[in-house]
């Protein structure tokens, strides 16, 4: 039995829940006689303090016909939290990744980032950010990067966790609605500036942080300007542990692909600008012209020192065991080797994401009854990745090497035998890897509403719009025109006199490296090799996309639909029913673009479909009391394909196949340009009592039966095994002079193609209280709490490359539990809370990689505080603290019986002392 109700159960009640409605609002269609009056629109209230963004937040949810969550600023320009995602991360069902020690992504009741639509000022956008490999790169599929944005740039935050005709198609998980500050939000002429200095106890340095905002209005408030500035710099240092997953090893037993310990090393700035005009001709008129633009620049550097020899085929490797220890799940933690290949390597990336956003809206009401609303937009991300270089030092066939993962399966005691790791003379330079890629997507929105009031019972809405989503990626490498790598080409450079472009790197006293383990170690200094060796000379390493097919791609999507929507607010047995009805149809015309290498060159392939999706939704508010609430919605929706997470994102819609050498990764990535999108039946069913001012203990229900899932089917075999018509030819040319012998080339390749698969069912549960305790005896009454559990499961069926289940397992992303939990105090003068946020493991990929059976995310829980005292009417000092039990990041991969590490990085605590200060 399921631990969240019979599978159906829900849909019944939804559906009797619904059906009583439909019947109480078709009766009501066609009765004119007197009923008594609905509560009207909220005030508008001015908010100060953490207390009242709280109690504005509930006002919206409880005015709300279908599921709704709200984060409401604490004053202007005023977040409650530094990130965006963080904010989120408070709201029921709501979980978030971090890149770097901060919120990137959120998922939305078990469902991933790629699967949640986010619109800023009412027009859908994409933030593409590019991050460690960890956190799965540069952004190439539909999820949204928040990192892009400083918090002050944005007043609320509105999370739709049902569908409804009226808002466009595109998510499974939730619609994100963020919006930034306009002139008429505010009386008259209003300025606010903040500073903050932060704080990072492993980087130990000062970092600058502050914000501005100005507005005013003009000819008597029928006019409106606003202009608001954040900028943010931020060095980070971030230290760990990975393997890049194990794979099978000497007599079977699983061994580290790459063992190794990491540095990166983070310099970020952050600088976000807002505009926003208003003009009121007339008391039924309001046009708003709104800009946002972001830029989010970033320095990074990785630094390993690390044995490849154990991921597969690397030239001059042919280490030998002389001692191990196997566990009981077959995993080889202790090992003791001959004849390994070392490796000191660094990257250094140089990385700009430029977002420009711009929506023009106009609303006029006719008269009392009818009104139109229009709005044009566009929206543009461009990331820009133009350096990515990584040199190589190797040391090969070292004696004595070994690593011990029996006293820390996270912190492995690693040694080089005799060998000194600081020593230039130890060290070749091997490789030379030049990556430049970017990135970029645009949006252009048309869409036109129209509502009527046909009675004071029954208002009909109806709209058209068009929608062009345009993505293109591209990425080079060294090339000699063929898809042969050519990273291993070092002929005529001072190979072995590294000293003059090394360096020693050193890890920190904040990571609890063991004894025996080499905490400083020579590294390739790439600046002084750009300088000596000429690395960035294109005549003398020419760059091509030839090695790099896969990355580079395009896809274009022009949707055009439209809905109509009925609103119902009437009476069911004399209590007041809040409701609509409606149906989205939309017809997607998708162009997608992508190269295979065949005859010698680049083919580029251009594939055109066309498909259409008619979404009909119905959402039912019944306010049982006047303290009780009950929520149904029903809905079918849809989210177009996309890979998401650690796969190639939208590459899963180019035509051809990408045939590549990575060290000694072989891989070959196909898309598929006639996947159908992930289409769903949503069901929702929520119970809210509101037994206090300002607070609720609520119960929401949902399911969400998914009809048609994308995946991604993996396997490994030997290249003349494929299954998509290329020649060993492709493999051959590929290998190059890395791997020289053509059986040895052929062998061990990852293959990899998206397909449509059945899907499953996704159910769960949310439990929310909220209350502030006035009731409480002085001291004691200023106190108040926010509690929030969600509990999520789901089976997908996992195919194997014959279509077999491989395996019956959880969506990736979903994390089974999650719960935040915040306690505050607060009144005129002084307010204070700390917060605590649990996310349960998730799964990443299904099957795993190298021979796992999973790969996934070890569960996280972060503790932030935050406090404020308020010196006068114009003054506030604010302290915050974040991430005060240093977390760590921790991805593994095996299954449910072993955890071996992949991943293992902390990035420290984060303290900001400031000051507000309102004109």
């Amino acid at each position: 039995m399921s631990k969240v109700g019979q599978p159906g159960a829900l849909r019944v009640a939804v559906r009797m829940v619904l059906a009583m409605a439909a019947l109480s609002a078709s009766t009501a269609a066609f009765s004119q006689q007197s009923q008594p009056q609905l509560e009207g629109a909220l005030e508008e209230v001015v908010v100060t303090g953490f207390k009242e963004s709280l109690s504005l937040a509930l006002d919206q949810k409880r005015a709300a016909v279908g599921a709704v969550d709200a984060i409401v600023a604490e004053d202007i320009a005023d977040f409650p939290d530094l990130n965006l995602a963080e904010s989120i991360q408070r709201v029921p069902g709501v979980s978030i990744a971090r890149d770097a020690g901060e919120g990137r992504n959120i998922s939305v009741r078990g469902l991933g980032p790629q699967f949640t639509r986010v619109r800023i000022n009412g027009m859908e956008a994409m933030s593409a950010n590019g991050g460690t490999d960890a956190a799965g790169g540069t952004n190439r599929d539909r999820s949204f990067d928040f990192n892009t944005f400083a918090s002050e740039l944005f007043n609320s935050i509105t999370i739709r966790k049902t569908s409804a005709a009226e808002v466009e198609e595109g998510s499974l998980g939730a619609t994100v609605d963020l919006r930034s500050g306009r002139p008429f939000d505010y009386e008259g002429f209003t300025m606010v500036t903040s500073a903050q200095a932060s704080y990072n106890d492993i980087q130990e340095d000062v970092d600058p942080r502050g914000a501005f905002l100005i507005s005013n209005t003009f000819a008597d408030g029928r006019f409106g300007a606003l202009f608001s500035i954040a900028y943010s710099e931020r060095k980070l240092l971030d230290e760990g542990t990975s393997t890049v997953r194990w794979q099978a090893g000497p007599g079977g037993a699983f061994v580290p692909r790459i063992p190794r310990y990491d540095i990166y090393q983070h310099d970020q700035e952050r600088l976000g600008l807002t505009s926003s005009l208003q003009w009121s001709p007339t008391d039924r008129t309001t046009i708003s012209l709104d800009a946002l633009y972001a830029k989010f620049q970033a320095e990074r550097n990785e630094i390993f020192l690390e044995a490849p020899g154990f991921s597969g085929n690397v030239a001059g490797s042919n280490l030998s065991l002389v001692d191990s220890v196997v566990d009981a799940n077959n995993t080889m933690v202790y090992g003791v080797f001959n004849d390994v290949d070392i490796r000191s390597e660094a990257r250094h990336d140089e990385l700009e994401t430029d977002f420009t956003h711009i929506t023009l809206e106009g609303t006029h009401e006719f008269n009392d009854r009818l009104r139109v609303k229009g709005l044009v937009g566009y929206s543009e991300a461009e990331h820009d990745n133009p350096i990515q270089t990584t040199l190589l030092f190797d040391a090969t066939d070292v004696d004595g090497y070994s690593y011990d993962f029996r006293g820390n399966n996270r912190l492995p005691v690693i040694t080089y035998g005799s060998v000194d790791v600081t020593n230039p003379a130890t060290w070749r330079l091997s490789q030379i890897r030049l990556r430049p890629q970017t990135s970029e997507n645009t949006f252009k929105t048309v869409s036109f509403d129209v509502a009527w009031d046909v009675t004071d019972i029954i208002t009909l809405k109806a709209g058209p719009q068009y929608k062009k989503f345009e993505f293109e990626t591209t990425a080079l490498q060294r090339s000699n025109g063929t898809t042969s790598t050519q990273e291993g080409v070092v002929t005529g450079l001072p190979v072995t006199a590294v000293g003059p472009y090394s360096e020693l790197a050193r890890i920190s006293g904040n990571l609890n490296v063991p004894n025996g383990t080499p905490r400083t170690w020579l590294i390739p200094n790439i600046d002084a090799a750009a300088a000596q060796l000429g690395i960035y000379d294109r005549s003398r390493f020419p760059l091509g996309i030839e090695p790099a097919l896969g990355s580079n791609y395009s896809v274009d999507e022009e949707d055009t639909g439209g809905y109509v929507q009925a609103d119902f607010k009437t009476f069911l047995f004399d209590r007041p029913l809040r409701a609509n009805v409606g149906v989205r149809y939309v017809e997607t015309k998708q162009t997608s673009s992508g190269y295979t290498f065949t005859s010698g060159s680049p083919l580029l392939t251009t594939v055109e479909r066309t498909y259409d999706d008619t979404l009909p939704s119905l959402n039912v508010a019944l306010d049982v009391t006047d303290q009780f609430v009950i929520r149904a919605s029903a809905a079918k929706v849809m989210v177009r394909p996309n890979g998401g997470g650690q796969t190639t994102g939208l590459g899963i819609l180019a035509p051809g196949a990408a045939v590549g050498i990575n060290g000694a990764n072989k891989t070959v990535t196909a898309g598929n340009p006639l996947l159908d999108p992930y289409r769903a039946k949503a069901y929702d069913l929520s119970f809210e009592w509101y037994f206090a001012e300002d607070s609720l203990v609520s119960l929401a229900l949902f399911q969400k039966d998914i009809d048609s899932f994308v995946q991604i089917i993996r396997s490994t075999g030997d290249f003349s095994t494929n299954t998509l018509g290329l020649p060993n030819s492709v493999a051959i040319a590929a290998c190059g002079t890395s791997i020289p012998d053509p059986a040895t080339c052929l062998a061990g390749w990852q293959f990899s193609q998206p397909t449509n698969t059945e899907g499953g069912d996704l159910k769960g549960f949310e439990i929310s209280y909220q209350q502030p305790f006035s009731f409480l005896p002085g001291f004691f009454s200023h106190f108040g709490m926010i509690l929030n559990y969600t509990g999520v499961e789901s089976e997908i069926e996992y195919l194997s490359a014959t279509g077999a289940v491989a395996a019956k397992d959880d969506l990736t992303g979903l994390s089974k539990s999650a719960y935040n939990a915040t306690l505050y105090w607060e009144n005129e003068k002084f307010s204070a809370r700390v917060s605590a946020a649990y996310r349960d493991d998730y799964l990443t990929t299904i099957p795993g990689r190298n021979g796992n059976l999973v790969e996934g995310t070890i569960e996280t829980l972060s503790i932030d505080a935050s406090s404020s005292f308020t010196v006068n009417d114009h003054l506030v000092l604010t302290l915050e603290a974040l991430n005060l039990t240093d977390e760590f990041q921790d991805q593994y991969v095996g299954d449910s019986n072993s955890d071996r590490l992949s991943y293992y990085h902390h990035q420290g605590r984060q303290f900001l002392l400031g000051a507000r200060y309102k004109f």
